[in-house]
């Protein structure tokens, strides 16, 4: 907010970018309305944890210096607004530090639960993990879907060029 009164704007960057589009497309009204993901802050940290590891697996399966770097800077970039919304919800400096740790670890836990299937396609495997994480074990109607949807998003992010994938990603449809 005092970067916003003072002028200062923070460079845009192909991870901040994409980053905006990932919190965007993982809060699309049909996630919890049509497939029963609970709106919770819980809950869209999974949606926003599942979006964003999708792009850096795209970036990171192309291995050049640009996309690698841009996985980077999307990741850091989601570090970082973790951080922020810690601290807009009004958590006190010394306990974001113990709070971040414990999201981090969050963070990386369904990152490997993830990318394992998702590189595997292993369509059971990966509802298993949705069901715990974004459903919390109550989502055995909805994790199939959610699978399905993270695989075919993987497929079709796949077929575009990173550059493309940055600004318009190809997202599986969310529709009922």
């Amino acid at each position: 907010m005092l970067k916003n009164l003072l002028g200062l704007r923070e460079k845009a960057t192909p991870g901040r970018e994409a980053y905006g589009l990932a919190v965007s497309r993982a809060r699309a009204r049909e996630f919890y309305i049509d497939h029963g993901v609970d709106d919770r802050i819980d809950a869209r940290f999974e949606l926003y944890t599942l979006h964003v590891l999708l792009l850096v697996l795209r970036l990171r399966d192309e291995d050049t210096p640009g996309a690698r770097d841009a996985a980077q800077d999307l990741f850091d970039t989601y570090v970082s607004a973790l951080d922020n919304a810690l601290r807009e919800l009004g958590v006190g400096d010394v306990a974001v530090s113990k709070k971040m740790r414990k999201l981090g670890e969050a963070l990386y836990g369904r990152m490997q639960a993830y990318e394992t299937p998702l590189r595997a396609g292993d369509a059971a495997g990966l509802a298993e993990a949705l069901d715990r994480n974004v459903y919390a074990g109550k989502g055995a109607d909805h994790a199939p879907w959610l699978a399905r949807y993270a695989l075919e998003s993987r497929q079709r992010l796949a077929a575009q060029p990173v550059e493309t994938c940055l600004k318009t990603p190809d997202w599986a449809e969310v529709s009922a």
